[in-house]
């Protein structure tokens, strides 16, 4: 067992509460409302924003430059899902200077600035805990969706959403991730410690299903 089922195992609760979330297996279904997708989207662009900041501060906080690579093709890959979240949102009539203008919802702004807190407050390894969630759990969601590949969702409504993530390419960038957890922890982690990292990934669960949640409300 890896570090971050570890973390997914002692925080249970919190995990499913993101990954079994009603507008995860709405959009599953191809039955989550557009006006909630829509919200999302356009909050999840904001989102990557912040997760950028967070990625340039892992630079930063790196000791080495095996470490400071990590980060730099974490904001690169980030930049790249920058890119598809603008030609979603063209697709569902959403101009990049609509993206740009809307304000953060307040769970936006918790959930981001949780994470960069954890990294200015704590060391690269609290950062990538508390990223972690994001990062490796969208591409499990993805895979889950897709139990039968992505030619199987034929004109689903959310097929390209779901095949990004479901994806050979983000499937990589999250085994990627789960590696680097494993290094730093074995580097910086203890025991006693665990309890503490687990206790952010829980918090970072639970504000991804608060992220959820804010699409779907404001899809009603």
């Amino acid at each position: 067992m890896d570090v971050f089922d570890r973390l997914k195992a002692a925080t249970a609760d919190d995990w499913q509460s993101y990954v079994d979330h009603d507008f995860v297996r709405q959009m599953g279904a191809g039955t989550l409302p557009q006006a909630a997708f829509r919200t999302y989207l356009v909050q999840d662009y904001l989102f990557l924003i912040q997760f950028a900041r967070a990625y340039a501060l892992a630079t930063y906080k790196s000791r080495t430059l095996a470490d400071m690579k990590a980060a730099q093709a974490g904001v690169a890959a980030i930049l790249d899902e920058m890119d598809l979240h603008v030609r979603l949102c063209g697709r569902w009539g959403l101009s990049p200077q609509d993206i740009e203008a809307a304000p953060e919802h307040q769970a936006t702004i918790a959930y981001t600035r949780f994470v960069l807190d954890c990294g200015a407050a704590g060391d690269l390894l609290d950062l990538h805990v508390a990223l972690a969630p994001c990062v490796i759990g969208y591409a499990e969601i993805g895979r889950h969706l897709v139990p039968e590949g992505v030619d199987a969702l034929g004109d689903h409504p959310y097929r390209e959403w779901i095949a990004e993530y479901a994806g050979d390419a983000y499937q990589a960038v999250a085994a990627k991730a789960r590696r680097h957890l494993d290094d730093l922890a074995a580097r910086a982690m203890t025991e006693r410690r665990f309890n503490e990292l687990a206790a952010l990934f829980g918090k970072a669960s639970r504000l991804e299903a608060d992220f959820w949640q804010m699409g779907f409300d404001g899809g009603r």
